[in-house]
């Protein structure tokens, strides 16, 4: 059941994250944590990882646009979310969770979800699912998701800039750690069939990178469908776009009157919100978290 009206607005209200095995979920993913264990993958499914605000919707877009052959109009059938499941989304009932909507749904499956590599349910390694995952910068990913809490009805008061920050660095937000998720995920990849894309990268030439997904999918993509791909999938033409800019839930759900869904897309907005010694600082963890790793990431383009 989708959201319709205000006389649902009492179904959703703020809660705080629950830890399900060392990191923090919504209490709706933690209520349903063996659900979510036991999804069912089948072979065929696709799935789409990032931690929270590093480029998911622009990715699904892009990944739509390559099975749909390039046609906007096939995208337009239905919101992202109900294109791709977002499987560890459970909402109050009466509401369909992402993971019911994914149970339904016919084979090939794209599904989208942003758990940590650990807390993946195992059918999706036995059934050795293709995974494409996307990482944005640590300083542009936690300005990101510290807008996303002030609109996001459902996550916890992100309190002021400073405290969202402090909560960012030690993992004590929604999903955890980012400097454990980028890093489980890059390590996965040496064992299983992931596609590893960086936010930068596809904001710095998205042509490319568009390329590397349709190879990953096995896609032959001519010049002009790409083209048409990069054009439909630009920040600004999916921001005006009610299919990709979640403009289809109420407000008492996301209000993007606080803040936009789609906000700015940009690289190098966090210079806006750190202060020199707070950049500093998480220069300085990031080094620390992220070393031996060979993963690293730009800040600026």
């Amino acid at each position: 059941m989708d959201l319709k009206s205000e006389q649902d607005s009492n179904f959703i209200k703020r809660s705080k994250p629950v830890e399900v095995e060392g990191v923090l979920l919504a209490r709706g993913t933690a209520e349903n944590w063996s659900l979510l264990r036991a999804f069912a993958a089948r072979p065929d499914d696709l799935l789409i990882c990032t931690y929270p605000k590093a480029g998911t919707t622009w990715i699904q877009e892009i990944v739509d646009m390559l099975q749909q052959g390039g046609d906007p109009k096939k995208c337009a059938r239905a919101p992202t979310q109900k294109r791709m499941p977002f499987i560890d989304l459970f909402l109050p009932k009466p509401m369909t969770s992402g993971l019911e909507d994914a149970e339904v749904m016919p084979s090939p499956r794209t599904i989208k979800t942003h758990l940590p590599v650990q807390l993946l349910p195992p059918s999706f390694w036995e059934q050795d699912c293709k995974v494409i995952y996307v990482a944005r910068n640590a300083k542009d990913n936690s300005v990101s998701y510290f807008h996303f809490h002030r609109m996001n009805q459902i996550m916890s008061d992100p309190g002021n800039w400073d405290q969202f920050l402090e909560d960012f660095l030690v993992g004590k937000v929604s999903y955890g750690s980012w400097f454990d998720h980028v890093r489980g995920w890059w390590e996965a990849k040496d064992r299983h069939p992931i596609l590893y894309l960086f936010y930068e990268d596809m904001k710095e030439d998205p042509a490319r990178e568009i390329q590397k997904v349709a190879r990953f999918l096995g896609i032959e993509l001519k010049e002009p469908v790409l083209k048409r791909i990069v054009q439909h999938t630009a920040f600004e033409s999916m921001k005006a776009n009610p299919m990709t800019n979640y403009s289809t839930l109420p407000s008492f759900f996301l209000d993007q009157d606080v803040s936009p869904f789609m906000r700015k897309g940009t690289v190098g907005d966090w210079k806006e919100h750190f202060t020199v010694a707070q950049s500093e600082r998480l220069d300085e963890v990031c080094a620390w978290e992220l070393r031996g790793s060979g993963l690293t990431f730009r800040t600026e383009l």
